[in-house]
């Protein structure tokens, strides 16, 4: 990792004001003095690794990002960053294939930080069956996939309300990690057509949770999904990932989908 150009202490403002905290607030959350706070923001101080993460914890950082603030205040990173295919992550990655194997015969998917598909089971092959093979090449974006003209939304029956609560979501993902790529994916998606970006819209459904209605095969579809992510991750790449699952809204979508996972129709 590259060593950052700002100092710690700016760093850590910039965190800080993005979680909107005072630094009374910070120091009352943490019990730091208000004084050495400020003397750590302005640089007047050099913070201790300890320090640092304590800090880090109590603004909700993300653990790629915090590793740059160690490196920042001249310090190693504390966090791994491994890939995938790692032997470290086995055991990440059988957890995940027994989630996805075991949600059959309906939808489910792993994702990383930034949505593109890390796997998926074999139920969501309904979902993506009539896409654009370019939506489809490796790195598959499921947020893209989803949204695009080409992709899922022309079958999506409340394009405008699951479109609205997507967008929802990665803003509130941006806004909590800073990150550029997401920022940008964000950009992107809210320029396809499919309804303005408008809460109300979601909650002018009246649902408890907002359904997924999709057509397939003939027949409409009706979902209700869940977002499950590792317990307490130490490492880069695990805090990054996240399975969706899908569950059928009514007994007519779960009668469907186990028919259609034992013969699916052509399209």
């Amino acid at each position: 990792m590259a060593v950052p150009s700002r100092p710690v202490g700016e760093l850590l403002r910039d965190w800080r004001r993005r979680r909107r905290l005072s630094q009374l607030g910070l120091s009352v959350d943490t019990g730091i003095s208000t004084r050495h706070l400020s003397f750590v923001e302005t640089g007047r101080s050099r913070p201790s690794p300890e320090l640092i993460l304590r800090l880090a914890e109590h603004l909700d950082v993300p653990l790629a990002e915090r590793n740059t603030l160690l490196l920042a205040g001249g310090y190693a990173p504390a966090y791994s960053r491994h890939d995938l295919d790692d032997p470290e992550l086995a055991p990440v990655r059988d957890a995940a294939r027994q989630i996805l194997h075991g949600h059959g015969p309906f939808p489910a998917l792993l994702v990383d930080q930034h949505w593109h598909l890390v796997e998926a089971n074999a139920a969501v092959g309904l979902l993506t069956a009539g896409c654009a093979a370019h939506l489809l090449a490796e790195p598959i974006n499921v947020l893209r996939l989803s949204l695009h003209p080409d992709g899922m939304a022309p079958r999506i029956r409340n394009l405008a309300q699951w479109r609205a609560h997507l967008l929802h979501r990665l803003r509130e993902q941006v806004a909590a990690t800073d990150d550029d790529a997401l920022h940008d994916l964000y950009e992107e998606l809210r320029a396809y057509p499919g309804g303005e970006e408008n809460p109300a819209a979601v909650a002018a459904a009246g649902s408890v949770v907002v359904p997924l209605r999709y057509r397939y095969g003939g027949r409409d579809l009706a979902f209700l999904s869940t977002t499950t992510v590792f317990g307490t991750p130490l490492d880069v790449t695990v805090t990054g990932l996240a399975i969706e699952a899908f569950y059928p809204a009514d007994r007519t979508t779960g009668d469907a989908l186990r028919d259609l996972t034992e013969d699916p129709p052509r399209t």
